[in-house]
């Protein structure tokens, strides 16, 4: 699991939107600075070149992939350089490690350039000030990290074991994928994972998941619009995949484009293969005869011959062939600018005993509320994830949002002014019925769903499959429109009476600590 070490982490600068906090506490600035002065290359003992960062089975001490194995600086190559032209999807070349669901994440923000200039800081270089140190920026847990790492990556055979460029000078993406191992703790922690993981890191974005086989008949336009509002896209393929296409692979998606034929239009997605080769063979792919009918000026536009792992295909194929689609909105709605939105963030804790009491099933107290007031009908995107919690992986975390009456508004002022007598009991959330749920408990690290909610109070209720499911969470909420809200969080599993305290969160960022038997302070 990804976390940030809260001990050894602090605040580096803020930029316009937020602060970014150093990873282990490393300073890129100060390290490089005390290297140059001492004349010697950096050497991360936070993440050293020793067989433990390179993983624990099979990329453990004695298994054969990593027999012969050297960590080399890139002067491997006569004169190697960090970004070389420009960084482009093509740099990306998957190496020796089952790592597609990030490297299409990689490739897509090189769609973007002011997301790939926040994760990959573009003033570094083997030339100028060079002393074996680089630095990446992720998302994690809410925040901004700044990751350092050395340039001493893993080399067999004379060649980078992982991913690699095109270009055999140019190291950003094995240097980027080095950061990431070490955030995760190894390399072969990367094996395996979803897309929509990867993109939330690289963008602290919003991603929603549509299932294919039960697509909305809408779903081609939503892709369109978010391509041309910046947002990145990424899929994987179902088992027993056919003409060439890798079974249970990701693929990032790089383009959505309705081609003009002889009187009639086709939809077209662009997608590409993070092994940097091994195309799609069927109808729109390289050289097929469907490029015929197009004219020759747009089939120039849409490159679509190159041998370098992208390639075209109908819309159609592409809901036969592949599982789902992860749209990483970088403002909640692909088609409106991030001012219009309000956003709240909550990092909460499931305690056994106390606020992990599982799901409506079980019964159990669940102490964590987002409460809101929707005066005109809302736009609302919730995104739950899991924090600081290893070895929880068998299901994930649901949100249930109910409309409230009576006890339920016990934090919303504006009804309850000078009330003391105010409690929120499990009794009260299990008689009603939920207006709105989010799919089946999943093993997945985030879920996110978007409702559309009438005027009325409501309450968000984050919790686990089972009781007793401990962990951290993470509960973001983008809405539209002006939404009252205020996070509640009981500690002792308590719902009233004396001594029962918890904290208020809005969107200005104030808290106050309070007692609820006392009214609360506005926002």
């Amino acid at each position: 699991m990804r976390t940030v070490d809260k001990v050894h982490t602090k605040a580096l600068k803020k930029t316009s939107f937020h602060f970014i906090s150093l990873y282990l506490g490393q300073d890129y600035r100060a390290l490089r600075q005390k290297c140059l002065e001492n004349g010697e290359l950096f050497r991360d003992k936070a993440f050293d070149a020793v067989p433990a960062s390179l993983g624990y089975k099979e990329l453990g001490p004695n298994s054969a992939l990593v027999q012969g194995v050297e960590w080399k600086r890139p002067w491997i190559c006569s004169s190697p350089k960090f970004i070389s032209e420009g960084a482009t999807r093509t740099d990306i070349c998957q190496g020796e490690l089952g790592d597609c669901w990030l490297l299409v994440s990689v490739a897509s923000i090189t769609l973007q350039k002011d997301v790939l200039a926040r994760v990959v800081p573009q003033d570094q270089s083997f030339q100028t000030d060079y002393a074996g140190i680089f630095h990446f920026q992720f998302w994690q847990e809410g925040e901004w990290v700044d990751v350092v790492v050395d340039d001493r990556l893993p080399v067999k055979d004379g060649r980078l074991l992982f991913v690699h460029s095109a270009d055999c000078t140019e190291f950003w993406s094995a240097l980027l994928e080095k950061a990431y191992a070490k955030v995760s703790g190894c390399y072969e922690s990367l094996k395996g994972g979803l897309p929509s993981e990867s993109l939330t890191d690289f963008t602290g974005g919003i991603v929603e998941v549509y299932e294919l086989h039960s697509a909305p008949s809408y779903l081609y336009a939503v892709m369109m619009r978010a391509m041309r509002l910046g947002s990145l896209l990424a899929t994987f393929t179902m088992f027993d995949s056919t003409l060439n296409l890798v079974d249970k692979h990701a693929y990032s998606i790089t383009g959505v484009q309705k081609v003009h034929l002889q009187g009639t239009t086709a939809n077209l997605v662009r997608l590409r293969n993070p092994w940097g080769h091994k195309e799609w063979r069927g109808a729109w792919s390289d050289n097929s005869r469907e490029w015929d009918l197009v004219e020759p000026e747009e089939r120039k536009k849409l490159n679509y011959s190159a041998d370098d792992g992208e390639f075209w295909m109908a819309f159609s194929d592409f809901k036969d062939h592949f599982s789902e689609v992860h749209i990483c909105n970088r403002t909640p709605d692909t088609s409106d600018d991030l001012s219009h939105w309000r956003f709240s963030q909550f990092n909460g804790v499931w305690k056994a005993g106390s606020t992990a009491g599982g799901n409506r099933e079980h019964k159990g107290e669940q102490t964590t509320h987002l409460k809101t007031q929707v005066q005109t009908p809302l736009t609302t995107i919730v995104s739950l994830s899991r924090t600081l919690n290893p070895e929880y992986d068998e299901k994930f975390p649901v949100f249930h949002i109910r409309p409230e009456d009576g006890g339920l508004t016990c934090v919303f002022e504006s009804q309850y002014v000078g009330q003391s007598n105010i409690t929120l009991g499990r009794d009260v959330l299990l008689r009603q019925k939920p207006v709105a749920v989010t799919d089946p408990f999943e093993p997945r690290r985030e879920i996110c769903k978007r409702f559309t909610l009438p005027p009325a109070e409501y309450v968000l209720v984050p919790s686990t499959a089972l009781p007793d499911q401990e962990g951290g969470f993470l509960l973001r909420v983008f809405y539209k429109k002006m939404a009252f809200n205020r996070w509640v969080t009981v500690p002792d599993g308590q719902f009233g009476g004396s001594g029962t305290h918890g904290q208020v969160f809005c969107p200005t960022g104030k808290r106050w600590t309070f007692d609820l038997k006392s009214p609360v302070d506005e926002c």
